[in-house]
């Protein structure tokens, strides 16, 4: 991001969003910059270097704020985030491989759903029963599934799972858990409250064992944590009749 993308961004939208209707003429299109720090609640200074390119590190709340007064739709969210992204220069060490023994196992298990994941939530490998009936397709991450759009149509019970997942990743992230605590930055800002509410009052471990309604499914599920250095997970989902 040598060229300051995100700060041409926020310089860009912040030009482009009508004045209040009372700021009468002005030279300039858009929001003053002191206009628009009051409505994100910063300081004009700060938001001058976050134009600039002198800080490239805002917080995930100084950016909610900030999207929040740009009024910036949910694409326009996930673009800010790829910004930020984008000027991480170091990039966490490689997760540990699965091993041969943990992918056998889950082939054993077939036709039975069930995944690897890791604290993050991310699905290292799983049964086709598991991607048949999971609703995820493309999406590899089982938290950032229970935040997108599509999530309430396929989980009858989702503020359940939505409470369990973000508890889940929080309780990731402050193990120290790189992957959960980036996660959690992007779902703060992609999908706003909804996770937030839930990730910061979050003040139980999620369940290891319970049941979840998906889209026409009643599955129990247990939890078994694999031994060796990735912490990783597996699921296995059973038929509840």
């Amino acid at each position: 991001m040598a060229d300051n993308a995100l700060g041409r961004f926020l310089r860009a939208r912040r030009e482009a969003t009508p004045p209040p209707s009372t700021a009468g003429r002005r030279r300039t299109p858009g929001l003053r910059r002191g206009e628009l720090a009051d409505r994100a609640d910063i300081s004009v200074e700060y938001l001058t270097r976050l134009e600039r390119g002198t800080d490239r590190s805002p917080s995930g709340q100084v950016l909610v704020a900030l999207a929040d007064a740009l009024a910036l739709s949910p694409d326009e969210r996930v673009h800010l985030y790829r910004l930020i992204k984008a000027d991480q220069t170091c990039a966490p060490p490689a997760p540990p491989p699965l091993r041969p023994t943990v992918l056998a196992m889950l082939a054993a298990l077939e036709p039975t759903p069930a995944c690897v994941l890791n604290p993050a939530g991310d699905v290292l490998a799983c049964t086709p029963a598991f991607r048949a009936i999971s609703g995820l397709d493309d999406e590899q991450n089982v938290v950032r599934f229970a935040f997108s759009p599509q999530a309430k149509a396929h989980y009858p019970d989702w503020e359940s799972i939505a409470v369990h997942r973000a508890a889940a990743l929080r309780a990731a992230a402050d193990l120290g858990d790189h992957a959960a605590a980036a996660l959690a930055f992007e779902l703060s800002l992609t999908a706003g409250a909804a996770f937030s509410d839930r990730y910061d009052t979050a003040a139980a471990l999620p369940p290891a064992i319970g049941v979840e309604c998906w889209a026409g499914h009643v599955l129990a599920f247990e939890t078994l944590y694999l031994p060796g250095e990735g912490e990783h997970r597996l699921v296995t989902y059973f038929s509840k009749h």
